[in-house]
């Protein structure tokens, strides 16, 4: 595994976050861990909002743009267009998808565009798969993937592993299958996020430590590691932020309509902070930051007091751990 690129430092006293980019708030999918009952007005973002997006990004203040959301991006009727506006942007961009539309064109043309290509997967296991993905086709993902680990270059690939209960007694062997492909970047959350206490999955989410100690045992790698650019930044992080919020702090979601949200779980894209074409990201980092926390949003999180100061150390120190290892080639 390749070491992360080196990035530009951010200005002395400003830390750098990741930003969650939606091309389309629509999806081809119906999983259960994503209550997309509570989106109202599914949208596809539109160009002229994308090139406003990308205008505020700049690499001292953003270490990587994810796209993804709450759609499927590669679902866009412009995605093509969508592409070609990044190219040679300054900003890193990964993208996020299920796989079900990942054909070869679509793969070549992202190929050294996008830097990381993401596919979520839940299960070799056919009948698992289609309660977890639900409306996709299993033998389609799977044929696209193989073709991804094929035709990419330049872009990496890696697979997310769904961390439902349901998933894990075929783990090891979907994990085999994938490694076989000679996938070698293989990632998980160590927790079942509720999407803001949105989410009322019937299974329960199994226990972050149950997940750490299966992404410990398959040698996978830890999704809780994917938004921190450096220990520094979370450092910075840590002290800038009097709300003590990871999963707030470190992100800030552009939604299709063009809206900077509150977090990334306000999946009913209700709390609104201002628009690119009228707002930089400082200026709503500003504002975010002067706001309590909202009942509504942030009560039944299970991310607001997930990360602690002993819990941040920890990270932290493993962070440095993984990337050593990377740096290493082990």
């Amino acid at each position: 595994m390749k070491p992360p690129p080196l990035e530009r430092p951010p200005p002395s006293g400003r830390y750098r976050i990741a930003v969650n980019a939606e091309w389309t708030s629509k999806c081809n999918a119906l999983c259960p861990m994503c209550p997309r009952e509570l989106i109202e007005h599914p949208q596809r973002m539109s160009r002229q909002t994308w090139q406003q997006t990308l205008a505020r990004l700049t690499p001292e203040q953003v270490f990587r743009t994810v796209i993804a959301g709450y759609g499927e991006a590669t679902t866009h009727r412009h995605f093509f267009d969508f592409v070609d506006d990044l190219r040679g942007h300054p900003v890193r961009f990964d993208m996020v998808s299920n796989g079900h539309l990942l054909d070869a064109d679509k793969l070549r043309h992202l190929d050294g565009a996008i830097d990381l290509l993401v596919v979520s997967f839940s299960s070799i296991d056919p009948a698992v798969y289609r309660r977890v993905h639900v409306n996709l086709d299993h033998a389609r993902v799977m044929a696209n993937i193989q073709a991804a680990q094929k035709l990419l270059r330049h872009t990496r690939l890696a697979i997310s592993l769904t961390p439902l209960p349901e998933c894990l007694p075929s783990l090891p062997a979907t994990i085999d299958w994938l490694r076989a492909q000679g996938v070698a970047t293989l990632t998980m959350s160590p927790t079942l996020y509720n999407r803001g206490g949105g989410l009322h999955a019937e299974a329960p989410a199994a226990g972050t430590e149950t997940l750490r100690a299966t992404i410990r045992r398959h040698r996978l790698r830890s999704q809780e590691f994917d938004f921190i650019p450096s220990i520094r930044d979370l450092y910075r992080q840590w002290r800038s932020n009097r709300f003590r919020c990871l999963a707030r702090n470190v992100d800030v979601f552009i939604s299709s309509a063009g809206e900077y949200l509150y977090c990334y779980n306000d999946i009913g894209h209700r709390h609104v902070l201002g628009n690119v074409a009228t707002h930089s990201i400082d200026t709503v980092l500003a504002e975010r930051e002067r706001m309590a926390p909202i009942p509504t949003l942030c009560d039944g999180c299970n991310m607001r007091r997930r990360y602690g100061a002993l819990e941040v150390l920890k990270t932290g120190a493993a962070f440095a751990r993984t990337r050593l290892a990377a740096a290493r080639g082990t």
